[in-house]
């Protein structure tokens, strides 16, 4: 049966919030209410500057407050923070704070998209399970030791709620809805917003391998997820062929067979994406983040970086190389992919 009363959300639009998550997460609310006939669910958006915030997109929406107009929460209120790009920037004191009366209030917070690296910084995430956008999870787990990262599209860890981005708002929310009124209700509105298939928090967030590298071969899917779990401290082709019950030659050819490229090289590639989403996503040291991408030295790591994505690790952050660690200039040091990668 509904609650006497309906059920408030307030949502926190951070400046370069990212658009899907959040209308994925309003939608449903409104829909219930129609699908319901009745004022389940209501709503209000406020932001740091009170009147206006701007998503990613451009597209500037409305608020209906700032932080410092909001009453205290009642027990039975959501606060939801709807995150985005440079979200690192928007963990300003006003914002922890606000979060933090919101939580001692008793309201249940949750967070969309990056909107989850907030509520480290606040300290309400501490020895929770938690999820996040799958590009910015390996930054989250080095920045926030103390918070427990799952891959799922959505985590609900007590009165504290995390969907991953993108639709994965949609499937939070119709858990949510169905907790507070029933499944047939939450299937109603998922039956409107044509979600034909519910996702869990048991479901993950990526495709799976063989779909995203377009090729279904168990034995080299395996192969890559060993490599994937394995970055900080990479397993030899060798080892990684034993393994899979192959020969080196025989998983060199696998490779270039489906993937045009050699183990290693692939192996390569995945660690500097890694070492990428570090470097524009925490402020971890290149030292630092040469080990966690498996490289034993930062001069080693930046040639690699270098003949991969053009640039040294110092310029992309924008600081200056130590003495020494960085790469020779000059048309000799932008050694080719094919040479670099092997080393």
């Amino acid at each position: 049966m509904p609650s006497q009363r309906p059920r408030r959300f307030t949502f926190l639009l951070l400046d370069r919030f990212t658009m899907l998550p959040f209308t994925a997460a309003i939608e449903p609310l409104r829909l219930a209410n129609r699908a319901s006939g009745q004022t389940l669910y209501e709503w209000r958006l406020v932001g740091p500057s009170g009147d206006v915030a701007t998503c990613s997109n451009g597209t500037r929406v409305l608020l209906d407050g700032g932080l410092e107009d909001e009453a205290p929460p009642g027990r039975d209120e959501v606060v939801i923070v709807c995150g985005g790009t440079d979200i690192a920037r928007e963990a300003t004191r006003p914002v922890l704070s606000w979060l933090r009366r919101q939580a001692r209030g008793g309201a249940r917070i949750g967070a969309v998209c990056t909107g989850a690296w907030i509520l480290a910084e606040a300290g309400l995430l501490e020895g929770r399970k938690a999820t996040i956008h799958w590009e910015n999870h390996d930054g989250f787990a080095e920045a926030f030791p103390g918070v427990d990262p799952y891959r799922s599209v959505f985590v609900q860890d007590g009165n504290r709620l995390t969907a991953a981005g993108g639709t994965s708002s949609i499937d939070l929310m119709l858990h949510l809805i169905a907790e507070d009124h029933g499944d047939q209700i939450a299937a109603d509105v998922a039956d409107q917003m044509l979600h034909t298939a519910i996702r869990t928090e048991q479901d993950r967030q990526r495709l799976s391998i063989p779909t995203r590298i377009g090729v279904r071969h168990p034995r080299l899917a395996a192969v890559i997820a060993r490599m994937e779990a394995n970055l900080e401290e990479p397993i030899s082709p060798a080892q990684l062929a034993q393994d899979a019950g192959m020969s080196t030659r025989q998983l060199e050819r696998l490779f270039r067979r489906y993937l045009n490229r050699s183990p290693k090289r692939y192996y390569m590639e995945t660690r500097l994406a890694r070492a990428r989403n570090l470097l524009m996503q925490t402020e971890m040291s290149i030292i630092e983040i040469a080990l966690a991408s498996g490289f034993s030295s930062p001069s080693h790591f930046s040639k690699c970086y270098r003949a991969q994505y053009g640039s040294t690790p110092y310029r992309e952050r924008g600081t200056s190389a130590p003495r020494g660690k960085e790469a020779p200039r000059g048309k000799d040091s932008l050694t080719s992919v094919n040479q670099t990668l092997t080393c």
